[in-house]
């Protein structure tokens, strides 16, 4: 069988690969509490998670029946490294005692497995890396809670309870995939009487960048809530760059500065779209004696899309120095915020990972480590896709990739699978199709 490079399997970024890079980091966990005795560890727990969203499997339900049959237990034990399936009840309650900072690790180790390999060479972005970052909900409701839950009081009484995250990821405007870093939760923490909020997980999320990745060269984008003061000397006292959407509502006062005096503007024709841009450099974000100097921008976009053509205005601040070669690139990069929106959180909600559904809440963390697993397992899809030949090749057999999940996990249901490579090979290239012989014993 002769195959050309674009459908071989990528040795260091497949999934095998990157399935032991996180098994090293899940070994390190330890059973502790009332857990300390079973024969079931955290590591069998975690890498079974990390399969029922591999799998896309819709409810832990659905996933611990099928965990009853050879087939999918073997495949477990060969592929993830399972030596003993819990089942759902089990881990739920392990699961629920595992602190979500200790899968920070496996995120890490990814990270530094694409550095090592130069994969992030692809989303250079002004010499460092575009990260897209805002916050989504995971998690809501009026009945089931734990003490780690946000809650929101209505005036008729009711109480919602609530888990989001602050997630960021890093993009490039031109490339498909994004490339998720852990995200941070967004919950009441031991002691807290007020709920999180946004920007105080972005400034943990931040604070966590640079402790991890002390000479790291980011361009952080934010949407309008981020566009205040200490916010931005925070990010200028992490040596971050930054572009955050601009409101005349939230930044009144950057609005009546600049509507009294000239803007530098240039018009552009790129590829048939006209893009309209007034900017200026070094104006105060506002009156306080704290505020920071800001470069502002604004672009009147005409772009045509099929036989529509569409106007959209957008404005920014940035740290980056505006000049008229840099403009357009400055623009796609505030754009490309909503690639965490879309290219994330859409395709986790919408997609097959099953976001917003509740896998298990749990008492203390569970909720949050069945999220923060599902973003690890999208992002190894996210680096398979982007990097590994066979996986790309399968999923052109396939067409989407709700068809590829679907055909993975018949065959992981179904048939005992020697490694991800034979998997694969498979779906690309056909397999010996057999007829179904009964146990008579």
């Amino acid at each position: 069988m002769k195959r050309g490079p674009q459908q071989r399997e990528n040795k260091l970024l497949s999934k095998k690969g990157l399935l032991e890079t996180i098994q090293k980091s899940f070994r390190t966990l330890k059973n502790n509490g009332k857990h300390k005795d079973r024969k079931i560890s955290p590591f069998d727990c975690l890498m079974s998670a990390t399969a029922m969203f591999n799998l896309k499997s819709p409810s832990l339900l659905a996933f611990d029946q099928a965990t009853k049959e050879e087939p999918l237990c073997q495949n477990l034990k060969n592929l993830y490294g399972v030596e003993h399936v819990p089942c759902d009840t089990y881990m739920r309650e392990m699961l629920d005692e595992v602190d979500p900072q200790a899968l920070r690790q496996s995120y890490l180790a990814i990270f530094n497995k694409l550095q090592r390999g130069n994969f992030l060479e692809q989303f250079k972005f002004f010499g460092g890396y575009l990260l897209a970052c805002d916050g989504t909900g995971v998690f809501e409701s009026e009945k089931v809670h734990c003490k780690n839950c946000c809650e929101k009081r209505h005036r008729d009484g009711r109480i919602t309870y609530y888990h989001q995250l602050l997630a960021g990821a890093i993009v490039k405007p031109d490339v498909a995939q994004v490339i998720p870093l852990c995200p941070e939760p967004i919950y009441k923490h031991d002691g807290a009487d007020k709920n999180d909020c946004e920007i105080n997980a972005a400034n943990r999320f931040l604070d966590n960048l640079k402790c991890e990745h002390p000479r790291i060269q980011a361009t952080c984008t934010f949407d309008a809530l981020f566009a205040n003061a200490p916010f931005i000397n925070r990010l200028r006292e992490r040596k971050l760059d930054y572009i955050i959407v601009a409101k005349s509502g939230n930044n009144p006062s950057l609005f009546e500065w600049i509507s009294g005096i000239k803007l530098r503007e240039i018009q552009l024709d790129v590829n048939g779209n006209l893009y309209k841009f007034r900017y200026i450099n070094g104006i105060p974000l506002n009156n306080t004696k704290d505020a920071p100097e800001v470069n502002f921008f604004e672009c009147e976009a005409t772009e045509v899309d099929g036989k529509r053509t569409l106007v959209k205005k957008f404005s920014w601040i940035t740290s980056h120095k505006i000049t008229d070669s840099k403009i357009h690139t400055l623009m796609l990069g505030g754009r490309a915020k909503w690639k965490i929106e879309n290219e994330t959180f859409n395709t986790l909600k919408n997609q097959g990972y099953q976001f917003e559904h509740n896998f298990g809440h749990g008492k203390k963390y569970l909720h949050t480590i069945f999220a923060l697993l599902m973003v690890l397992s999208f992002l190894i899809d996210q680096v398979q896709e982007a990097s590994d030949g066979l996986f790309r090749a399968a999923l052109q057999k396939v067409k989407t990739r709700r068809a590829l999940w679907e055909k993975i996990k018949i065959f992981f249901y179904g048939f005992l699978i020697e490694s991800w490579d034979h998997l694969f090979k498979a779906i690309v290239f056909g397999y010996k199709h057999t007829k179904i012989e009964l146990n008579t014993s």
